[in-house]
Formats: structure tokens, C-alpha cells, sequence
């Protein structure tokens, strides 16, 4: 089969597209064959051996694992003899945080995969696991949303962002975004109550009051957590000091802030795909790349500018 491998850390110019063997299928394991992916920045994270204590996990000198990636949409192909769930045919979405998904075939635990609702595409449902994960944890496992509640959701515009935003809506809440002023339109269209420009307004002088505040581009200070909400939650980091500063200042405080990275399991995915086939979220494609392109598409999401989410298809995807 095709896949994009890695034998050294560095940039997407590591990745190289190559003929490998197809994973061996365990006994608790689904073979997929997929039809499309998206990019996340913990792709470019991993690919990169960044930050440098993530090597503890993916290999200190060299990647423990050749191929990365982590959303798929696809079609089982097989399945192991304890999987009941799932059968040959069956149209499912998942991702695998160890990788293995940048490839024609992916085999992977049945408990991080859900099968794809009927109306939904391959495209829009690569593009949901992580993102998608993390905003539905974000809001409702960790933030403990309730219908009524008022929350800010900073980086509203990027993948999880704009996922958070729908979810919050969909959950009842009423929802205040950060975004860039070129984004508002966007992120308005998501269905946000007021949008705020952070290249107009500084969030870190920001008065508001949030029952919940989420912060998934990860540039708020703890005080600025304090300040504006009655909890928090932290998905992601601009830098590892920053974070580390956030964390070590609510070590000595009581104040309720999450800092996590989502689990993948078929609870959660099974909830995403309800409110896919119910039209309560949508994954918004900005870009779509060939599977020959799949290291433009990391460096593109790199660049940390996306508005949504970019999905990479393979050649003979059928829709």
C-alpha cells in the first residue's frame, strides 16, 4: 500500500511517499481502507518530535513509529474476531493519536472509530475526530456546559474553534468568540451571539463574565481565566512556557481549570455524528489537497491560520 513515512524529526520535507505493507489486523482491531484525512497540528507536532518531552512518547533520537497521522474517514475492509460492531463495508471515522493514518490502509482499535452517518461525506468526516473530539470534551465533558450558561471560546475560527462554537450552540449555550477581525463573518455564521475582534479589543483587558471560558488557541494568562470566568478550559498552548505558566499559577489556586488532550472513544465520536446528521455542526473545509499532498497540507495548517479544518482525499475516494 501507499503511505507518507518518516525516519527522522524535522519538517512536512521528512515525509515521503513510499510502498509499505499493509497493517497486520489484531484480534480487537478494524482495517480500513481510507478515503480521506485531515490535518491537525498535532500531525505537525509529531512529525516534528515538538515539544522536545513528546519524544519520550514518539521516540527520543528517531520516530518510534514510520507513519503519522490521525483522522481517517473510510471503509472497513476487515475486521478482528472480538469486533461485533463493526462489519466489512461498514462506512466509519476515527483517529489513531499514535499514527498510521497518512495511508491507504489504517488499522486501529474499534473503540476509537464510529460509524459515518448516511447523509455525511468522506471529506467532512475526516475532519471531525480530533477537532472535533476535543471541542465536544472541551465543552460538555471537561466544561460541564449547561443549557442557559454564557461561555468564551478563544480561537474560534481554527478547527477546534469552530467546532467548540457549534457544540456550545447545540448544548444551549449562549456564546461569545475571539477571532480575528477578517474571521468574524465566519465565525458568526457558526452561530456565535457576539463575536469579539482580538485585533480590535485586547482580550487580556476583556471585562466580560462567562460561566465557562475555553481557550483553544492558548494565549490567555491565568488571570485573564480569573478575571472573566467561574471555569475554565485549556486545549491549547502558543508556547510551552506560556502554558507551563498557566498551569504552575493554578497549581496554587482553587480556581476550576482543565487542561487536557482528548480521548478518542466511540461514545463521544457516536455523539458527533448525531449532531453532524442532525446539522447542529458542520466541518468547514477550507482547503482540500490530494493524498499526494499531504505534506503541503501539514505545513499549510503549520502556518496556524486555517479557518476550519483542510482534509486531504485519496485518489479513488467515493463520495
Amino acid at each position: 500500500m501507499k503511505a507518507f513515512t518518516k525516519t527522522i524529526y524535522g519538517g512536512p520535507e521528512v515525509l515521503n511517499l513510499e510502498e509499505v505493507e499493509k497493517p497486520e489486523l489484531k484480534d480487537d482491531h478494524i482495517l480500513v481502507k481510507v478515503m480521506a484525512n485531515s490535518a491537525n497540528p498535532v500531525d505537525w507536532h509529531i512529525i516534528r518530535g515538538k515539544p522536545f518531552f513528546a519524544r519520550f512518547t514518539f521516540g527520543l533520537f528517531k520516530p518510534k513509529d514510520k507513519i503519522p497521522g490521525a483522522d481517517f474517514a473510510g471503509i472497513v475492509e476487515a475486521v478482528g474476531k472480538n469486533i461485533t460492531r463493526f462489519k466489512t463495508g461498514d462506512r466509519v471515522f476515527g483517529e489513531s493519536l499514535k499514527g498510521g493514518a497518512f495511508a491507504e490502509y489504517i488499522s486501529v482499535p474499534a473503540a476509537v472509530c464510529s460509524t459515518m452517518p448516511g447523509t455525511a461525506n468522506f471529506s467532512e468526516m475526516a475532519a471531525v475526530p480530533v477537532a472535533g473530539l476535543t471541542a465536544l470534551q472541551a465543552i460538555v465533558t471537561h466544561g460541564k456546559i449547561r443549557e442557559g450558561e454564557t461561555v468564551l471560546i478563544n480561537g474560534s475560527s481554527g478547527g477546534v474553534g469552530h467546532f467548540a462554537v457549534q457544540v456550545a450552540k447545540a448544548y444551549g449555550a449562549k456564546v461569545t468568540a475571539v477571532c480575528s477581525s477578517k474571521n468574524m463573518e465566519f465565525v458568526k455564521s457558526l452561530g456565535a451571539d457576539e463575536v469579539l475582534a482580538y485585533d480590535k479589543e485586547n482580550i487580556h483587558r476583556h471585562n466580560g463574565k462567562y460561566d465557562l471560558v475555553v481557550d483553544t488557541n492558548g494565549n490567555l494568562t491565568f488571570n485573564d481565566y480569573t478575571r472573566m470566568g467561574k471555569r475554565g478550559v485549556l486545549t491549547g498552548f502558543t508556547t510551552m512556557g506560556h502554558m507551563i505558566s498557566v498551569l504552575l499559577k493554578k497549581a496554587f489556586s482553587k480556581f476550576p481549570l482543565v487542561q487536557f488532550t482528548a480521548e478518542a472513544n466511540t461514545k463521544d465520536l457516536e455523539t458527533l455524528a448525531l449532531l453532524v446528521q442532525s446539522r447542529k455542526i458542520k466541518a468547514h473545509i477550507e482547503k482540500t489537497y490530494s493524498y499526494k499532498q499531504i505534506p503541503e497540507a501539514v505545513g499549510y495548517i503549520e502556518a496556524m491560520r486555517t479557518r476550519g479544518k483542510v482534509v486531504m482525499v485519496w485518489e479513488d475516494a467515493a463520495e
